[in-house]
């Protein structure tokens, strides 16, 4: 039980981070979600989509979009493929915004991961990604399952 509580922990951490980083940003927490959802993308996102993955009604995307859109954090481009859609692509300045205020929390965590032997680091590795896949699966079910 001590595993689950210390990943609750965890969780709610990276929930105060989050925040922390919107204050820091001088963004709303939508915003930086928004943000993280676009700069870490492993596919082009278009707005809609960018709405679903934040649980937003399609109005609120498009508010949330124009606003960033406004602020220089990202431009609308041509789907690569479907040149009849849009996709969203943050700016280089909002990457390097976003960097620059990850830097110290990335720094703290290498720092801490490098104190695992690599032995230990293998099993850490291998629990966040079960646990990780587990909290998509759960996200991704339907809400009566």
């Amino acid at each position: 039980m001590d595993v689950a509580v210390a990943l609750r922990d965890v969780q709610r951490a990276a929930a105060e981070t989050r925040q922390a980083l919107a204050r820091r940003l001088n963004m709303g927490v939508s915003d930086v979600a928004a943000m993280d959802q676009l700069i870490f993308a492993a596919e082009p996102v278009g707005p809609v989509e960018l709405g679903n993955r934040l649980g937003m009604r399609s109005a609120s995307a498009t508010a949330l979009v124009d606003r960033l859109e406004r602020a220089g954090h990202l431009r609308r481009v041509p789907h690569p493929s479907d040149r009849r859609r849009q996709t969203l692509a943050p700016t280089e300045h909002a990457i390097t915004e976003v960097a620059t205020a990850l830097r110290p929390l990335i720094d703290a965590v290498s720092a801490a991961a490098a104190e695992l032997t690599p032995e230990q680091a293998a099993v850490v590795t291998q629990f966040l990604r079960t646990a990780s896949r587990t909290l998509h699966d759960l996200a991704a079910a339907p809400a009566d399952g």
